[in-house]
């Protein structure tokens, strides 16, 4: 049986970590793994976080199932976290999930059984697994215009003449926030003219909010996810607490599903919970009941609120650092998209070459598309990182 599988392309950023893991030089820079790092170069485990589970460690008093769709708890927590109050609550559906990917891959698996013939539109770039997962289930995709290289900003007018494409019955990807690959994002008029657009066309929106509380705070960062929830019937929403609750390995997320009404609602339960029964029967608790008892206490939230604002704003200043590090070498503003994007991210608009010389010649590692993570950096290395990249000739 196994002779007639076929070998499987290698994982780019996996790769990249392995390479980077195998260069000897004491010098290097990793700004190619997408995971949170403080100035240390440590993912740390969040204060609230430890907190949390010092508690549980004494309260826990069995391991035995939640529910199919996890614990109720959670998901009101955290749909409440992204969606506030702007959504009945009767029209909500949801369902645990292995993580933000399992999400995603949940929501693809819920237009095929809803819309099988459904295309379902990325943006141009997205993050590679969008893509991946789509195939995967043999499901059709198309892609919109995003992200302008020349200005590295949101070709709006470009996404917005393509999604002029859509039918009734597609899905439409969006970024909730912090775009990854990109780090571009809209603005809330430009998420009005999108959800208007949705509307008009009678396809649904499948957004994807992995970084909420990395751009502009936690509440800002959800207005363009909660505007798209107040105009559409019908939306999904894949959420993940692997970054800004710092939990990557606890596989924590949820899938959110708006409904026209409350009887559609339950239906669309019946089939959350049924599919999570195909894939994995029950979800993983640990981090769920985390984020739960963090959302849910007073203390916990607002110490947990304070480190992630830290987290934020400590991202922030060195994208302004490394922006004015190549001002003052190239004596031009062309590098200041940097200090616009937002969350981990910003797709440099270096060639494959000029990454490659990063690499080779300066010890700095990036995906090759340039895509570089900003959480990768600290006060020393953003000097280093500068005048490599004008010595490549970015």
């Amino acid at each position: 049986m196994f002779a007639k599988l076929k070998a499987q392309p290698k994982d780019k950023i996996m790769a990249l970590m392995q390479q980077y893991r195998e260069d000897p030089r004491d010098g290097k820079i990793d700004l190619g793994v997408g995971v949170y790092k403080n100035a240390q170069g440590v993912t740390p485990v969040m204060r609230a976080v430890k907190a949390a589970e010092k508690v549980l460690w004494d309260l826990e008093s069995t391991k035995s199932y939640t529910g199919l769709a996890g614990d109720p708890a959670f998901g009101r927590a955290l749909s409440n976290l992204v969606l506030g109050d702007c959504v009945d609550a009767d029209r909500l559906s949801m369902a645990a999930q292995p993580g933000g990917t399992g999400a995603i891959h949940q929501a693809v698996e819920l237009i095929k059984m809803a819309s099988p013939d459904a295309t379902i539109w990325l943006s141009a770039p997205t993050w590679p697994n969008h893509p991946s997962i789509i195939k995967h289930l043999g499901m059709k995709m198309a892609e919109y215009r995003y992200f302008d290289n020349e200005s590295r900003a949101v070709d709006f007018d470009g996404m917005m003449e393509d999604l002029k494409a859509i039918k009734a019955g597609d899905a439409v990807l969006l970024h909730g926030c912090c775009h990854n690959p990109t780090g571009a994002n809209l603005t809330l008029p430009q998420w009005k003219e999108v959800a208007a657009l949705i509307v008009d066309k009678g396809a649904t929106p499948l957004i994807d909010i992995a970084y909420q509380g990395f751009g502009d705070g936690l509440e800002e960062d959800a207005a363009g996810v909660r505007l798209i929830a107040q105009t559409v019937p019908e939306a999904m929403i894949a959420a993940s607490c692997s970054k800004n609750f710092g939990i990557y390995r606890e596989r924590t997320g949820l899938l959110t599903c708006i409904s026209d009404n409350a009887e559609q609602a339950g239906i669309t339960q019946q089939n959350l919970t049924h599919l999570n029964r195909q894939n994995f029967s029950f979800p993983p608790d640990h981090g769920a009941r985390l984020v739960t008892m963090i959302l849910e206490d007073e203390g916990l939230k607002a110490e947990w609120m304070t480190e992630l604002e830290d987290v934020r704003k400590g991202m922030l200043s060195l994208r302004e650092a490394l922006a004015g590090e190549l001002r003052a070498r190239t004596g031009s503003d062309r590098f200041g998209f940097i200090a616009d994007h937002r969350g981990m991210f910003s797709r440099l608009g270096a060639t494959p070459e000029q990454v490659e010389a990063l690499r080779v010649d300066h010890g700095i590692y990036m995906v090759g598309d340039s895509r570089m993570n900003i959480a990768g950096l600290n006060e020393e290395t953003v000097p280093l990182l500068a005048e490599a990249i004008v010595k490549v000739g970015v």
